[in-house]
């Protein structure tokens, strides 16, 4: 199945630079459209158009709208997440590159939606080169009397991989450490500074002028019976074409990493960058839903050449090094998940640390205070599924308990 562009509608298409370059090429139709609506039939239409969200999770955008929105109090707020952190996962860098108009667009109908007068943008440290881009984006449209509703401002991160779940992120933008929140209570009800605040990822948001544009009907026709619209997907590791794709839901796997990004030799795919689930290439066909894979968007692919150990391990060193250390099933978990795989690769490890690795496993998804530490085991329950006998091989019988 070839690519379809929603997202990516004007990505290479119109000048980032340029305003009317986007108005030409059908720029804020349907945040015209919106504001000839009332704020709830808005929520509506994007409840009934079925967007979940795009950055792992996949709950009901309008949902979410719709809880904001019946929150008590008037002061309210809308934050975009471009606080793209996860390894392998760089088609938000592209969108805002490309095409920064149709986010400021979406900001400025969530905003409206909502009844929020204030929104805010997370942008990534290591984006800081698309400030100055963005920026004008937001300028070039307050000129044009867009955002008569909305001050939008840029919030730039610091670098931490555990600001990307959404209550970390609140307590970067609020002053704090980027530590997450016990919930309840969430975000929709009180969020930041303590007021009612959704929080959707960049890809998320993009829908939003196409389908207010289009119409539900129109979006709903996209993808399969529950998972609507199509999927942004960065694609890298052993494959001869790495890049971003957008995919039909429902699409598979094979289509993706074999037809378009062109792999050969496949081992195994990890959809959903280094938190994401690992696919061996038997699974090749399994179609990218929210109900099978799909993630943040992230796919990295593995030649037969691939030591898994090796890539679970690096994956470890990653999740161990981002550990905000706040919750004590990650905190810990991630240390010790660590070690473990050194010694199997060191040729250290008895029979019983595979046991203890899968208890470990199961206590940090189950125990972990956020994303971070109930993904992180994610790569190592699969591989453990999978390539069992990886493991088993460098088990050294020798070493006494």
């Amino acid at each position: 199945m070839p690519e379809k562009r929603v997202v990516l509608k004007n990505c290479g298409v119109i000048d980032p630079k340029d305003i009317e370059s986007f108005i030409s090429n059908g720029g804020f139709a349907g945040l015209k459209k919106a504001m000839d609506m009332t704020p709830s039939e808005v929520i509506q239409e994007i409840k009934d158009s079925n967007l979940r969200g795009r950055g792992g999770a996949g709950f009901p955008t309008g949902l979410k709208w719709d809880f904001a929105s019946k929150a008590k109090g008037d002061e309210k707020y809308v934050i975009c997440n471009a606080d793209e952190g996860e390894v392998g996962t760089f088609k938000d860098r592209v969108i805002l590159e490309e095409d920064p108009f149709s986010l400021i667009e979406a900001v400025a109908i969530a905003s409206y939606a909502i009844g929020a007068k204030e929104a805010f943008i997370y942008l990534r440290a290591e984006y800081h080169y698309l400030l100055e881009n963005l920026q004008n984006a937001i300028d070039q449209t307050k000129d044009k009397g867009f955002l008569d509703h909305v001050n939008i401002i840029i919030y730039e991160g610091a670098g931490a991989y555990v600001c990307g779940e959404e209550t970390a992120l609140i307590e970067s933008i609020e002053g704090k450490r980027g530590d997450s929140r016990p919930r309840p209570p969430f975000p929709p009800s009180e969020g930041l500074w303590g007021k009612p605040t959704i929080v959707n990822n960049v890809e998320t948001l993009m829908n939003i002028p196409r389908i207010m544009a289009e119409g539900k009907e129109w979006f709903n026709s996209i993808g399969t019976e529950s998972s609507k619209g199509t999927k942004v997907l960065s694609v890298s590791g052993d494959v001869n074409k790495p890049g971003v794709y957008e995919m039909v839901m429902g699409s598979s796997l094979k289509e993706l990493v074999e037809d378009l990004a062109g792999a050969e030799n496949v081992k195994m795919v990890q959809v959903g960058g280094a938190s994401g689930r690992i696919v061996p290439f038997e699974n090749i066909d399994t179609p990218l839903t929210f109900e099978t894979v799909l993630g943040a968007g992230g796919v990295l692919v593995f030649n037969n050449t691939r030591d898994v150990i090796e890539m679970v391990k690096k994956n470890a060193e990653f999740f161990e090094e981002e550990s905000c250390g706040k919750c004590f099933p990650c905190r810990e978990g991630t240390k010790r998940m660590l070690e473990i795989l050194e010694r199997l690769t060191e040729g250290t490890a008895s029979r019983i640390d595979l046991e203890f690795l899968e208890d470990l496993s199961e206590t940090m998804a189950l125990t972990s205070l956020c994303g971070l530490g109930q993904a992180a085991p994610n790569s190592v329950v699969d591989t453990m599924e999978f390539y069992r006998e990886e493991y088993e091989s460098r088990v050294n019988d020798k070493v006494k308990v």
